[in-house]
């Protein structure tokens, strides 16, 4: 596999989408912004949400949603890894935004779900009905953390919690066919699995399964391994940014089969797919604030339900 490095300096970036022209949309989750990063390396901003936008995906209007967690205190260890540790000093809330790519103009479109306050939504994935699910990991305090759910946002725009209370649910994704809900736990390293048995509608199995769904597998590789977001393959392989492990955990839809690739950082965050015949993976590096590119990567990526 061919590596080459898109761009750096980058303040922790996450949420990679390809686009069709090429470029990498992404998060600047520390500076707070949209950022287009083109094919030639030439980064721009695209607009300044603030807060601390995480995961991002094109939606069926052909907008970018993304989930804004509120912020993040940042920290820059002794070996020059940048990484979040704590809520942000100015956090007031997490929310779902609408960004026009066209214009940069974004919205607020929701903060609030059946009652319940968005503490720190982190990632988000549409479905083939043009709806979205999107994970809600919660926010840590030096001394407490929120416990975080799993929602569901149909396409007239009625928003329902479908899992939870889960602990730190981060990476969220589908299987090829749309039947199956992958979530990557991050603090215990677990990838989960939920039947759809229809938009918005999840199989919950029965105790002890702590919330209805199967386990695929628990921290494969070695100790302090974490797990953030993820992508799924053409072949229906879960694709798993792995922290402090350092790189991408794929694992086989039985939850069987565990490869890992290792990266130079061990904050690698993000990965989608695009480039010809989807097989280069786009990963983000956010302890050392970069966009790199594998060129072959092993299988196909999974072409997403909608394109910008």
């Amino acid at each position: 596999m061919k590596i080459s490095e898109l761009a750096s300096g980058l303040l922790f970036p996450e949420g990679p989408v390809y686009m069709d022209d090429g470029s990498i949309i992404l998060v600047e989750i520390a500076r707070g912004t949209i950022t287009r990063v083109a094919p030639n390396g030439r980064v721009m901003v695209v607009c300044e949400t603030g807060g601390g936008p995480n995961g991002a995906a094109i939606g069926a209007d052909g907008a970018l949603y993304i989930c804004n967690n509120g912020g993040f205190e940042f920290t820059t260890e002794a070996d020059g890894c940048f990484r979040p540790y704590s809520q942000a000093k100015d956090y007031k809330t997490g929310r779902i935004e609408r960004v026009n790519l066209s214009t940069g103009k974004f919205e607020r479109v929701i903060d609030t779900v059946q009652g319940n306050s968005l503490k720190g939504p982190n990632d988000i994935v549409f479905d083939a009905f043009g709806g979205f699910y999107f994970t809600d990991l919660g926010k840590v305090r030096p001394l407490d953390m929120d416990r975080g759910a799993i929602y569901y946002c149909n396409k007239d725009g009625n928003f329902s919690k479908v899992a939870g209370p889960l602990m730190s649910p981060n990476g969220i994704a589908l299987s090829p066919d749309g039947k199956t809900l992958y979530y990557a736990e991050t603090e215990g390293a677990r990838l989960w699995a939920f039947e759809i048995l229809s938009p918005g509608v999840l199989n919950k199995l029965s105790w002890p399964s702590p919330q209805g769904a199967k386990m695929l597998c628990a921290a494969p590789g070695g100790h302090y391994q974490r797990f953030d977001s993820i992508g799924v393959d053409a072949s229906g392989n879960i694709c798993v940014a792995t922290l402090h492990h350092g790189g991408i955990t794929s694992v086989s839809p039985d939850g069987k089969i565990c490869t890992h690739t290792p990266l130079k950082d061990q904050y690698t965050t993000n990965i989608c797919f695009g480039g010809k015949d989807m097989k280069t993976a786009y990963i983000t590096l956010s302890g050392s604030g970069k966009l790199i590119a594998i060129e072959d990567w092993p299988v196909a990526g999974l072409k997403l339900n909608y394109w910008a």
